[in-house]
């Protein structure tokens, strides 16, 4: 009778390196296909890091040789900008918006959807949730445009028939902001219901029999089985959302945005691309970039950190 191919066993004076090369060598198929991703991130995101140097420089494109050293110079300017309170307070509000009003939304999608018993619609509903998510922001923001215009657009038009006034949503400061949230919402929810699809596929039927034998109608046990099996998935994912605090959206609003809406809509990515990119300051681009990777990471340590210490998993 043939035998399984024994594991590799690492010789007990090797300790942890014996063990990773054991593994390593038991798992080695996995290690292959998972190299064009390593390599992937290596190249684009480990290597450009040794540039994050020209942060502290005042860096000249055309003689790099000659750029001069300025410590921290770069970050007391960004800091000490007249704008850059108000588009931080842009940015934290935009970003916060989305994140508390869209980050729900694909849970209940997916809840919703996973009790839904004619599978034929299912699959159409899910078809056209998806494929919001891949139309670029380019061609949204030309959709958006059409939509709101202000003479002939479908929703301005169903806005004033509703309400009897003109909609300007587009140069309005009091409804830019809520249709950035909207949109940004309308886009990402059919594929943000995924990962919480794949985690509703991994509950065990048996205990929404368990629940049934007890008398626990539907609701009963979407409340008391359903979303407590999904729950660890839920804390992840907010945790790495808190990635996302400081973006709040640079492609979406830059697509959209003007001069009228600026007070309300100029966030740290849209400000830095005007004075750091077409002005050529790279120095400031890249401080404004780090200075935002810093907030990030400090966030979602500290949200990994109140997760675990409430009892549920992190992300580490």
């Amino acid at each position: 009778m043939a035998t399984a191919s024994a594991t590799p066993k690492a010789p007990k004076q090797y300790g942890y390196w014996g063990k990773l090369l054991a593994d390593i060598l038991r798992d080695r198929w996995l290690y292959l296909l998972m190299l064009p991703g390593i390599a992937l991130i290596f190249i684009f995101r480990y290597i450009p890091m040794y540039d994050l140097r020209i942060a502290f420089m005042e860096y000249n494109a055309f003689a790099p040789a000659e750029s001069e050293w300025v410590g921290f110079g770069q970050f007391i300017d960004l800091f000490t900008k007249p704008k850059f309170g108000q588009v931080l307070g842009n940015t934290l509000y935009i970003a916060i918006l989305k994140m508390v009003i869209g980050f729900p939304i694909p849970i209940i999608l997916a809840l919703m959807m996973n009790e839904m018993r004619n599978l034929k619609f299912k699959k159409v509903a899910q078809t056209l949730l998806y494929l919001p998510y891949f139309i670029s922001w380019v061609i949204m923001a030309g959709l958006i445009m059409n939509f709101l215009d202000p003479t002939n657009g479908i929703i301005t038009s169903l806005l004033k028939g509703i309400t009897g006034q003109d909609m300007q949503v587009l140069t309005d400061k009091g409804a830019f902001v809520p249709m950035l949230v909207i949109s940004d919402i309308y886009k990402g929810m059919g594929w943000g219901t995924i990962i919480y699809f794949a985690a509703l596929s991994g509950v065990d039927p048996q205990l929404y029999e368990a629940a049934s034998i007890d008398g626990a109608k539907r609701f009963k046990q979407l409340l008391h089985v359903t979303i407590p099996a999904i729950m660890p998935t839920v804390i992840i994912m907010l945790i790495l959302n808190c990635n996302n605090i400081l973006n709040a959206g640079f492609d979406q609003i830059f697509m959209l945005y003007s001069a009228p809406v600026y007070e309300v809509a100029d966030i740290i990515d849209t400000y830095v691309y005007r004075l750091g990119i077409q002005k050529t300051s790279y120095s400031f681009s890249t401080a404004a970039g780090m200075f935002k990777s810093v907030i990030a990471l400090i966030l979602i340590v500290s949200v990994n950190f109140v997760a675990k210490k409430s009892g549920n998993e992190g992300v580490w």
